[in-house]
């Protein structure tokens, strides 16, 4: 087992990395206020580890809610369901709420515990490679909204996460390269040995080398808690984390939460970024297709869909969280390891970007 620490001071908390950590009970005991706990999980994930879990509490008394899978279920309607749960099973301030699945389960049980009697404990298991190397890392906790992604929301802290990869095994292949996007994204923004590591481990990786999504999962985890550690709150560094997601949400939003993965739009957003930051001279397009073959090789979409156009993207954009006076943020690229936050862009050269397609990154 690795420890990681993600260090906020009084609220700082471990980051437990290994395998078979769900059955041990001694790794959440201490994590756990009062005597109550309601685990939060849904229809795939409970079957296969809501009982390994409840086992590992012991004589804690368990409430469990499992709510409906899927992107398109992280609303605030979700969100009543497990109020109504604490609420009937009269929860008090004293109780943990425990988030057993992949990064919807997380951010919605993250928000329903930063939100139900001003805030009570909150536990992070996080139960895919996405959600193990950056959702459940960092305190962001939220529910869509029709006209956004991750609109409504806290940063609200759990007390650890607990990261057990075993599970990955049990991914689709489909969610395991969804993963591998956000895992890419780490050596994008600051880590070009983490790059050039995966360019020369993606294909292991794809094919579910244990030794090696371990080492993945702690460099994620290591690089996302070094971040959040000097700007929990993102007002200025965290913003990096969001390479390829000013596309991706827009991708997300105008196909439909759910149609395509946060994994496989941050993927394809991250090949406009690549773009983007050629246009723009601040990488050759030697290095922005070379970071779009790595997302290739590993499965993953890298034209945006023709559903969403220019004048789509656009509008959707402009609905972004990051957008400040309002002028859309975007995280690109000085090169690969090295990225930056810049809002004054030259609008036709985004505007060739947004309408370059099947040409992304091949100036």
């Amino acid at each position: 087992m690795i420890t990681l620490a993600l260090e906020l001071g009084e609220r700082s908390y471990p980051i437990f990395i290994g395998s078979g950590l769900l059955g041990q009970a001694g790794l959440l005991r201490p994590y756990i206020k009062g005597e109550r706990v309601l685990i939060v999980s849904n229809e795939v994930v409970a079957p296969l580890y809501l009982h390994k879990v409840q086992a590992a509490l012991g004589d804690v008394r368990c409430d469990v809610i499992v709510l409906p899978d899927g992107e398109h279920t992280k609303t605030l309607q979700t969100l009543s369901l497990i109020y109504d749960k604490l609420l009937e099973s009269r929860h008090e301030r004293g109780s943990t709420l425990l988030a057993l699945g992949g990064g919807v389960v997380g951010d919605i049980t993250g928000f329903a515990a930063a939100t139900y009697q001003r805030g009570v404990n909150f536990i992070q298991i996080p139960t895919t490679l996405l959600s193990q190397v950056d959702s459940s890392v960092g305190g962001k906790t939220g529910v869509n909204h029709a006209l956004g992604k991750n609109m409504i929301g806290a940063f609200y802290q759990p007390q650890c996460v607990l990261a057990d990869t075993d599970v990955l095994a049990s991914l689709p292949l489909r969610e395991l390269r969804a993963g591998l996007a956000e895992v890419i994204k780490y050596g994008l923004i600051d880590n070009l040995s983490f790059f050039e590591w995966l360019e020369n481990n993606i294909e292991a990786l794809l094919a579910g080398d244990k030794d090696l999504l371990a080492e993945a999962v702690r460099v994620s985890c290591a690089d996302k808690a070094r971040i959040v550690a000097a700007d929990e709150k993102e007002g200025g560094v965290r913003a990096l984390l969001n390479l390829g997601h000013t596309f991706g949400h827009a991708i997300e939003n105008g196909m439909g939460y759910g149609v395509w993965l946060h994994g496989e739009a941050v993927a394809t957003g991250m090949v406009m970024a690549a773009d983007l930051s050629a246009r723009l001279g601040y990488m050759t397009w030697q290095e922005a297709a070379r970071a779009k073959a790595l997302i290739e090789r590993a499965g993953l979409p890298v034209v945006p869909p023709e559903q969403v156009n220019a004048q789509d993207f656009l509008k959707l954009m402009s609905f972004d969280k990051k957008v400040q006076a309002g002028k859309i943020r975007f995280i690109l690229m000085q090169g690969l390891g090295r990225s930056v936050i810049e809002s004054n862009i030259d609008a036709s050269l985004l505007e060739q970007t947004l309408e370059a397609k099947e040409q992304l990154c091949q100036n």
